[in-house]
């Protein structure tokens, strides 16, 4: 039961960071830095620079 309530815990946490990931790119349009955008969400400023870069 343990392992299943830690596996939950985790599908939690991706979806948490695949929602932060998506709001970055609003976030610039708003004018917010990449500092500012990486301080609230609770992300290093190194991840937020990779999901603002335009994907191709």
């Amino acid at each position: 039961m343990k392992k299943v309530k830690k596996g939950r815990q985790e599908v939690f946490e991706e979806g948490k960071l695949e929602v932060k990931l998506e709001m970055i790119p609003q976030l610039l349009a708003f004018g917010l830095s990449i500092e500012q955008i990486a301080q609230g969400l609770g992300l290093d400023e190194q991840v937020v620079r990779q999901a603002a870069q335009p994907k191709s």
